[in-house]
């Protein structure tokens, strides 16, 4: 089991992140509540708390919040429960539906996974704040990506980000696709 401490810090960052842009109290609770979902299967199973999945609820929910100023709840919850590398990690939609709503499930779900055989098409049709979602979530997985043992893997996921979350993310958001545009630069000199 790994040391929480990390967790707990990014939860407060979470909160004052949610706070400060003005996130009403019952949705900066909403928010929390699906980050400790999410953080509970990682607290339990990683035992390295500076393991790239470990704080991945937190800081996509960040993205959110600060690099596009995103403020829906259910959405920004959504954010923290959405899990695109690691089956493992996922919360189970019974759990989230419990636990934190229906709502939360069905925005989940209509999100597709990397891999997809039609993804552009799907995350295209997505409405924005879906888009926004799916694209912070992955971003934040590319961000370590390079770590990846796999280095047949990497090219598979450059293609597929070149491909379809760059030009989602051109026609969705300008910080987004900046920061997409800068990782698909950095990340072809590696391979």
């Amino acid at each position: 089991m790994s040391d929480v401490r990390r967790a707990a810090a990014m939860a407060d960052s979470v909160k004052d992140a949610l706070l400060a842009i003005g996130v009403a109290p019952d949705g900066v609770d909403l928010v929390c509540r699906a980050h400790a979902l999410a953080m509970a299967a990682r607290i339990e199973q990683l035992e390295d708390d500076h393991h790239t999945a470990y704080l991945h609820p937190g800081r996509s929910v960040l993205i959110l919040v600060r690099d596009v100023a995103h403020s829906d709840p259910p959405t920004l919850a959504a954010g923290a429960l959405l899990e695109s590398e690691t089956d493992a990690l996922r919360v189970p939609a019974l759990q989230i539906s419990s636990q934190i709503g229906p709502d939360v499930v069905s925005i989940l779900e209509q999100i597709p996974a990397p891999g997809d055989e039609a993804l552009l098409e799907r995350l295209v049709t997505l409405p924005e704040a879906l888009r926004l979602v799916a694209l912070a979530e992955r971003l934040d997985q590319l961000r370590h990506a390079h770590l990846h043992p796999d280095r047949a893997w990497w090219a598979v996921i450059h293609e597929e980000t070149t491909r379809a979350w760059l030009p989602v993310a051109e026609r969705t958001h300008a910080r987004l696709a900046q920061r997409y545009r800068h990782w698909q630069r950095t990340f072809a000199r590696r391979l």
